[in-house]
């Protein structure tokens, strides 16, 4: 693959000042989400909400956040995004820590290795469907009555280019992100009313995550995205790339963009 070269991608708080800002992000103890913490803490955001399942690694992407920004003041909160009562006790939990929730970024991610259909147990698919589409849906739905009062808000969902492009492998997968993507842009109808803006980012393979290194880990699944790789002419997707776009997404230079699914995969598709 021949590949211009690139500088490092800039610092995500480059032209934005978010100050003030309550910041959730669910997922925010690895890969894209936090490194979307990282980049809201340079922007200003001196005590982004870090939700996770793992309290170990929840303490680890704290001290992350404060090592990049040392003034930050990042909070981790324990809690499965798949379970109803850990949701609604984080969102309450999180109202409390902040004042007030003006953005919410869900990035959250189940294990998962490409497998074609007819190799994934049928009493597997209900749980890869579930794991990866229900934790933006349930913080969504936790928090969004609180930016309706408070007079609006941003919500950002982190989905993957398989909820429109077919790829080997990816079925159930792809049907979770559709349902993503689907979600997000008929919440932003219902939201627009309130102030409520949703937008989508939809990655294809992001290097530095566990994701691309499961993709990558067995012959079958390598095969496939090494022929993704190859057209990605820009370069492969960083974490930093997402929370660049984040960031746009959760100010106010984005104040009129709301239900829109937004690709940043280098190149690989264009569709």
């Amino acid at each position: 693959m021949s590949t211009p070269d690139l500088p490092p991608p800039p610092v995500a708080a480059d032209g934005f000042d978010l100050a003030g800002r309550g910041v959730v992000i669910t997922g925010g103890t690895s890969g894209v989400g936090l490194a979307t913490a990282i980049a809201f803490a340079r922007a200003g955001v001196r005590r982004p909400v870090l939700v996770g399942r793992n309290q170990e690694r929840g303490k680890d992407a704290v001290r992350a956040v404060v090592a990049a920004v040392p003034d930050a003041d990042p909070q981790f909160l324990a809690a499965d995004a798949n379970d109803p009562v850990m949701v609604e006790d984080a969102a309450a939990t999180a109202v409390g820590l902040l004042g007030r929730v003006d953005v919410l970024v869900n990035s959250t991610v189940a294990p998962y290795q490409p497998t074609l259909l007819h190799h994934i147990p049928l009493a597997d698919v209900a749980t890869i469907l579930t794991q990866q589409a229900l934790g933006p849906l349930m913080m969504s739905r936790a928090l969004l009555p609180h930016m309706q009062q408070s007079g609006g808000g941003s919500i950002i969902n982190i989905a993957s280019d398989a909820a429109r492009v077919p790829t080997p492998g990816e079925t159930v997968l792809g049907a979770a992100m559709a349902a993503i993507v689907t979600f997000s842009r008929t919440l932003a109808v219902e939201g627009k009313r309130n102030g409520v803006r949703v937008n989508v980012i939809t990655p294809s393979l992001i290097v530095n995550t566990g994701s691309y290194d499961r993709a990558m880990s067995l012959e079958f699944s390598k095969k496939i995205f090494d022929k993704i790789v190859s057209q990605a002419h820009l370069g492969l997707t960083e974490p930093e790339d997402l929370a660049n776009t984040v960031l746009f997404l959760a100010s106010d230079l984005s104040r009129r963009i709301t239900g829109q699914v937004i690709s940043i995969n280098g190149g690989i598709s264009v569709a």
